[in-house]
Parts: structure tokens; sequence; C-alpha cells
């Protein structure tokens, strides 16, 4: 069964977007996976299809209807439906590659891209909407959102990537960023390939990978290297 999902946006134009091309796009291509847009519009009230309206108690802005909003997840979620559905929101859990890994390891995903000042708080109760964030800091829209979620997730799914072990030693995947890479020529430049990288020595080159990883952690984000050690159980020095 392919990995399905499910657009609601007011821009469906806006996708399949960069999911059309590279890997993503061979693999929907392909169908392993599949996607599907709701028009938020062509649910909206009214001769002028409104879809928003003001904030209650007054203020900035507009706020998405929460009666048009839930119309259009009915439209792609029935109840028997048992795919997650997410709200993409700057106060949502954070993805990262944990999260990604456990979405492609799912049937799919009805994803809501916000607009304006945000949504009524209470759809996203009735309908159950887990909100996910991919940082601190403001878009559009949650359309550029979905679009990193979806290239994250869908990159794992079986038979996206020519080798499936390619992924196994990306940055965040072990908890560490990625080690340093190198390929030909040996000298660039006046700066050569690390000697443990040409010794023909498979448990040397581990290892350099491993310090390398974790020494470039450790200068550049700290803060994934301290949870790494702490979940191995080992003791930064």
């Amino acid at each position: 069964m392919s990995f399905k999902a499910s657009i609601i946006t007011l821009f469906p134009d806006m996708f399949p977007g960069s999911l059309g091309s590279s890997l993503a796009g061979n693999a929907l291509e392909a169908g392993i996976w599949t996607l599907e847009t709701a028009d938020l519009r062509a649910f909206g009230k009214g001769k002028h299809r409104q879809v928003d309206d003001t904030p209650a108690g007054g203020g900035a802005g507009m706020i998405l209807k929460p009666d048009v909003l839930a119309d259009a997840i009915d439209s792609v979620s029935t109840g028997s439906d048992v795919r997650p559905r997410l709200l993409m929101s700057p106060r949502g859990r954070v993805l990262d590659q944990a999260y990604a890994r456990e979405l492609a390891d799912g049937p799919g995903a009805v994803i809501v891209c916000g607009r304006f000042e945000g949504v009524d708080d209470r759809v996203i109760e009735a309908r159950n909407l887990h909100e996910v964030s991919i940082g601190d800091y403001i878009l559009s829209g949650g359309e550029p959102a979905a679009i990193v979620l979806l290239d994250a997730v869908i990159r794992l799914l079986p038979g996206v990537m020519g080798n499936e072990d390619s992924g196994l030693n990306e940055s965040f995947e072990k908890g560490l960023l990625e080690h340093p890479h190198y390929t030909r020529p040996q000298s660039f430049e006046g700066r050569e390939i690390p000697e443990e990288l040409t010794s023909g020595n498979h448990g040397k080159v581990d290892q350099w990978r491993l310090e390398q990883a974790e020494k470039l952690t450790r200068e550049k984000r700290p803060d994934i290297l301290e949870r790494h050690t702490t979940k191995n159980g080992k003791k930064e020095s």
C-alpha cells in the first residue's frame, strides 16, 4: 500500500511543487506515494466562498473558519481513515528525523496548510489535528512547511532511495551530524583526502567517521550532542 498524502490548502497549484522532481517525483510517478489536494475555497460559505472571518475579541488579521476547515477535512478523511491529521503550525511539535521516520512507517497523512492569522482552535480539537512545526520562524502559509515535511518523509519510504543503506549514516539518523565527505581527486588546491579514508582499513575508516561526526556536532550543534550522549549513557567531557 502506498503512502497517501492529502493536502488541504487555499493554493492547490503549489503542489506537488518540488515534490514532483528528483527522488520524490520519481516515487510519485512510480506510485510509491500518492498526492491529492483539497481546495479550501471550494468549501467556503456564501456566494463569495468565504473561508475566514475576523478574530473573536478583536485584533488584526483573519482566522480560518472552523466549519469550512472541518468540511474540507471530512472530504478527504472519513472515520475509518487511520492517517494522522497534521496542522502545519509554529506552535506544534518540531519536525525531526525521528518523527519523519514515524510518519514514513505509517499509511500517510492529512496535512492542513494554515493561512492568515491562524485556525479556529475549535476545529483543531474537533478534528484531532496534531500541530507540527518546521522551525521557529514565520511563513506566509503552511504550504512550504508541508512540502518540507513530505520531502523528509518520502525519501524514507521503501524503494525511494536506490540504496536503502544510504540514509542510515546521514545527519540526525544516529543523533549526530554527518561526518565530512571526500572524493577524487586525491589532492585539491593543496588539500588532501584524510589518510584514514584511503588506508583500506574499514575499522579505521569507521572510527574516523564517528570521531569526526562527534567533533562536528560538538562544534556546530552542541545541543544535539548533549541529547546523543545522554541517550547513550555517555558523559560529555
